[in-house]
């Protein structure tokens, strides 16, 4: 039987409780009420992070009730809620204006001020396993919130080329374009999810969650020198993680994102 601290339950709840919340849609695949919980425990802080399922025309008014609360402390925003979220705040980190997504909220003199630690997360994961992207091919599947930012995290780390696909166009070249206007040293493109070529490959998108749906890169032409990375937390070993296992790739899976972050958004949060 697994100790409380292991499980992520919180200490007991008083009226004194702090309380924190992440809003997702799905949400049972969220693997940060355990981690900061756990982490919530370790800090010996009176706070709880639970899960709420909120559909997106029900955020606003989440958030609302997030700023009318006085013990609601903060938010944990994941799919697909991180660019919606982003309009919903008063005011945002440079990193946050950067991507045009927050996956943190939190109350600061009055206002709420979103932040975004998707890509911090991602990038001290892969420095955790070992793993440097100077100089490396990358396919990133998926611009949305999460996609944007591990673009830009990965875009830091001097790679030699990006290339990224998500089947809606638009928010695709916007992304290429924004990733253009912080580096001319590496080549950006778009084009299809091929991993032909590619030292890493990263889903960022939703596909893979539901064992049934299809893989998000062209399967049959990954090689086996291929980094393959998942940003999906549960299942732990995604359909394509799985595939990739069993063409000799090493992987990475979606937890070692959400772990490299839970101390900066516990300081961010103020615990």
């Amino acid at each position: 039987m697994l100790m409380n601290d292991q499980a992520g339950l919180p200490l007991p709840l008083s009226g004194r409780t702090r309380v924190f919340a992440i809003v997702g849609d799905p949400i049972t695949q969220a693997g940060s009420p355990r981690l900061f919980n756990s982490a919530f425990r370790a800090r010996s802080a009176e706070a709880v992070l639970i899960p709420l399922e909120v559909k997106d025309v029900d955020l606003p008014a989440i958030i609302d009730a997030f700023r009318r609360t006085r013990n609601f402390d903060g938010l944990v925003i994941t799919v697909p809620h991180k660019l919606a979220a982003f309009s919903l705040v008063d005011n945002f980190s440079d990193m946050a204006s950067r991507i045009g997504a927050v996956n943190v909220i939190r109350k600061h003199g009055g206002q709420i001020f979103g932040d975004n630690f998707d890509g911090l997360g991602f990038i001290a994961g892969l420095s955790q396993k070992g793993h440097d992207l100077a100089g490396k091919r990358i396919l990133i599947v998926g611009a949305g919130g999460a996609g944007r930012a591990v673009a830009h995290a990965i875009l830091d780390r001097q790679p030699a080329a990006i290339r990224l696909f998500d089947i809606d166009q638009v928010r695709m070249n916007d992304v290429v374009v924004e990733l253009r206007d912080y580096s001319d040293q590496v080549v950006i493109e778009t084009g299809v999810p091929d991993p032909t070529g590619f030292d890493m490959v990263v889903n960022c998108t939703s596909i893979g969650m539901r064992p049934e749906q299809n893989y998000p890169i062209l399967i049959e032409n990954l090689d086996s020198s291929t980094l393959v990375a998942d940003i999906i937390v549960e299942p732990d070993i995604t359909p394509l993680l799985a595939a990739a296992q069993s063409r000799g790739c090493v992987t990475h899976s979606g937890i070692h994102m959400l772990s490299g972050q839970v101390s900066a958004i516990c300081e961010f949060f103020g615990i």
